[in-house]
């Protein structure tokens, strides 16, 4: 695996290559849970179906189960049936049962017709004012085949999968196991956010962020706080972090001043770093590195910095240890107002918010300490490197999110 010296800005396509092929070298295995703690986990193995569903031909709708040859007929209701029970009889000329929406349909019937184009003619009779009707049976097995595959392996489990599991009865699915991902925020500048900063301070806001956007990449997080700016403070902190978790990611002090020490401790730790500049704003100082016992990110410490890259880089990374393909969900619109640049040399990702018509438009943005401006962004774009404009008009990719 190539590593990349300190003066060189890998382009984001490559620096993301890098950090999702080292993945090879290291995951966190499988386990089994039960299935109400599955939401979210991605899935181990491939789930196939133990029986046809539906399991019986059933009816789609409240109504009478009768055969289409006697629909111009009066029919004689011969027993009513509800959902849960098997029909006592067969039907045969000119004979119906009442029905339940999802009762087994009865040997005979070949179509349910609505309640609603019925009329009773006498007591236990009724006859078919409808022109037309469709079947309105769910046939056995029409959605599912017994031994068919449903969910596959590296399937990240919504409500929706796990309503499927419940039904095929996979009750502990097999899951990856969730990266345990250690956070530590750097800068003698900080203080906790319970705290009201002093002269020269500022709150903690990037470890509270990169919790919650770990948790939301399905992984576990553990703060393990602030680390002042020493070696001393720096290298016991990710020592313990190294010990107890698979990732870690470090949020500040990875530019070049003098107080900037997260490289060189990374190095002293056995990290081999993999690239240490990259050719995105904002987002440059953003380090990788590699030890035979957990992958660090040293990411920038200036909060949208902070949540873009990790948007990019980490939560992909994150989500295939587990064995998922992430996907962005990326929407196409016009732009609203031309957006231009002064400086080209790096991918530019911008705030931006849908303003109606298929539009989109740039949010008013004071650069990457103005994390406010992402709490009104429905998504981020990308003015890619070497581009200076974009006009009026344009279509462009929106990454939701």
């Amino acid at each position: 695996m190539k590593n990349f010296a300190k003066s060189t800005m890998l382009k984001f396509d490559d620096a993301l290559e890098i950090v999702m092929n080292s993945i090879s070298s290291r995951r966190p295995g499988t386990e089994r849970v039960e299935i109400n703690r599955a939401f979210n986990r991605v899935l181990a193995e491939d789930v196939a179906s133990d029986m046809d569903i539906p399991p019986f031909n059933k009816s789609a709708m409240d109504g009478f189960a009768c055969r289409r040859a006697d629909l111009a007929n009066e029919l004689t209701i011969i027993e009513t049936i509800p959902a849960g029970h098997v029909p006592k009889n067969e039907i045969t000329i000119n004979q119906c049962a009442k029905i339940m929406t999802g009762a087994v349909v009865p040997e005979g019937a070949d179509c349910v017709i609505m309640v609603e184009y019925t009329e009773p003619t006498s007591d236990n009779k009724i006859r078919f004012t409808g022109e037309q009707t469709s079947d309105n049976i769910c046939l056995k097995g029409e959605d599912i085949k017994e031994g068919e595959t449903v969910v596959r392996v590296g399937a990240k489990l919504s409500a929706q999968h796990i309503a499927v599991l419940a039904s095929l009865g996979c009750v502990k699915p097999l899951v990856a196991v969730q990266p345990r991902v250690g956070i530590i925020a750097t800068g003698d500048e900080l203080v906790e956010p319970e705290q009201k900063p002093g002269a020269c301070q500022i709150r903690n806001s990037n470890a509270p962020q990169l919790a919650a956007q770990v948790a939301n990449a399905a992984a576990i997080a553990t703060n393990y706080g602030i680390a002042a700016d020493t070696e001393e403070a720096l290298d016991g902190m990710l020592k313990k972090a190294i010990a107890e978790n698979d990732v870690v990611i470090m949020s500040g002090g990875v530019s070049v001043g003098d107080y900037d020490l997260v490289r060189g401790i990374l190095k002293k730790n056995n990290f081999r770093l993999l690239f240490e500049k990259i050719a995105v704003k904002p987002g440059r100082p953003t380090v990788f590195g590699v030890s035979n016992e957990a992958f660090c990110f040293g990411l920038p410490g200036n909060p949208v910095s902070t949540f873009v890259t990790f948007e990019l880089l980490v939560k992909p990374f994150l989500l295939k240890m587990m064995g998922y393909n992430f996907k962005p969900i990326v929407s196409h619109n016009k732009l609203e107002k031309t957006i231009t640049r002064k400086k080209t040399e790096r991918d530019l990702w911008l705030p931006v918010v849908f303003t109606g018509d298929d539009k989109v438009a740039s949010i008013d943005y004071h650069g990457s300490a103005h994390i406010n401006a992402l709490c009104e962004a429905d998504g981020l774009i990308c003015i890619p490197a070497g581009v200076a404009e974009i006009k009026e008009g344009t279509d462009v990719a929106v990454r939701q999110i």
